[in-house]
């Protein structure tokens, strides 16, 4: 009967401890911020550490916070991240709990994971006394601007840190689920914005002009061949052209076409080749149409590229939290938690959410029964990372 008893006080605290993240959750769902004007996100994320007597730290921060718990026994620091921030979408979810902000929407799940790593502080503040070392909670701004890792660590969030751990929900992967896996997971992300600069004239006579529009109609085929013949059969790579703009009437040659788009990668050796190869392919056909061109570079994070040695501890994490993990399929999209992992090993994980609609999407939205496991997962994780890093 004790242990019957002790179950059952356990799945109340569990059912408790869902329905708070869940009020969480919808609470940040309703009142989105952009990345850099998480003012009110903030002040959220802060009052309900500290009504839980969860230390915060001062960095300095505008917006975001960082939090730690731990250090009453002696060992290693580890970190774990959640971004907070929102897009300028338009929701179309129909929930009770929509934005209330117009333009404004969670469309990347971040309050899914705000709430969830809340959870996990909650968890392991239960267990702050057992703690073999540090944990330190990054919540962290201007994630979709690949600006607030950045600011995190010029800020010293990472000094000390042997390890950080972070996830993305992932609509397609029933909840459940988490995407573990070593080596590349997201892809690097950069932009490009290229203008080329001819000579204007009557279209009826364009011998008298030089024109952009052609030139930049062979820029957009010849920029192709860099992925097929630069880059290897066992590679990837992506470069995709999304927009075009040129002249003001049908009868009248513009001086100037300007180019948009984007450059994925998974790898930071394919990664230079690819961006070498772009500009002198650019400078050859401007030279070859007599225009000229100049490519301005909006530099992305690089790729997420996870360390081998937090695998095990993130398999037997997602074992104990009850999880089935799977290998994920690599996604090309960009994630600036990247930046963190050029400073310390870190493992990033897809977390399953069976959503019914992909990242960005107006009528996004995430399965609340995952929010349990998952922050239930990351305690687990941070736990076993402070025992097996204390004894390297």
């Amino acid at each position: 009967m004790e242990g019957n008893g002790r179950a059952g006080a356990e799945s109340r605290d569990e059912e408790q401890l869902q329905k708070q993240l869940v009020a969480i959750r919808r609470q940040l769902h309703r009142n989105p911020e952009l990345s850099q004007e998480e003012f009110e996100t903030t002040a959220s994320i802060r009052r309900w550490l500290e009504e839980a007597d969860i230390r915060v730290i001062d960095y300095g921060l505008r917006t975001g916070l960082v939090a730690e718990i731990g250090g009453l026994l002696p060992g290693p620091v580890v970190a774990v991240r959640a971004d907070i921030d929102a897009l300028p979408i338009q929701e179309e979810t129909g929930l009770p709990f929509a934005s209330q902000v117009p333009g404004r929407m969670h469309a990347c799940g971040h309050d899914f994971h705000t709430a969830a790593i809340v959870g996990t502080a909650l968890l392991l503040k239960a267990r702050e006394r057992e703690l073999r070392g540090t944990v330190r909670f990054l919540f962290q701004p201007a994630e979709e601007k690949a600006k607030g890792a950045q600011q995190l660590i010029a800020a010293g969030a990472l000094e000390g840190v042997k390890a950080v751990f972070g996830m993305h929900n992932k609509p397609d992967l029933p909840v459940g689920t988490v995407g573990i896996k070593e080596g590349p997971l997201m892809a690097a992300a950069d932009g490009f914005v290229v203008e080329v600069a001819g000579l204007g004239s009557h279209a009826a006579v364009p011998e008298a002009g030089i024109d952009p529009i052609v030139a930049a109609a062979h820029m957009i085929t010849a920029l192709q061949t860099i992925v097929s013949r630069n880059v290897g059969p066992l590679q990837s790579a992506v470069i995709s052209v999304t927009k075009l703009n040129s002249g003001t009437a049908w009868n009248v040659i513009s001086d100037k076409a300007v180019l948009d788009g984007t450059i994925r990668t998974f790898d930071e050796g394919v990664r230079e080749i690819v961006l070498r190869r772009f500009q002198e392919v650019i400078e050859g056909v401007a030279a070859a149409f007599g225009t000229t061109a100049n490519v301005r570079w909006i530099q992305g994070p690089p790729p997420v590229t996870n360390a081998a040695s937090l695998v095990p501890l993130a398999l037997q994490a997602a074992a104990d939290a009850g999880l089935q993990a799977i290998t994920p399929t690599p996604s090309p999209a960009g994630e600036d938690f990247a930046f963190y992992q050029r400073e310390v090993p870190g493992l990033f994980v897809f977390m399953g959410t069976s959503g019914p609609r992909e990242w960005h999407h107006p009528a996004f939205d995430i399965d609340e029964a995952a929010l349990l496991p998952s922050a239930s997962f990351f305690a687990r994780l941070a736990e076993s990372a402070l025992l097996g890093l204390a004894s390297e």
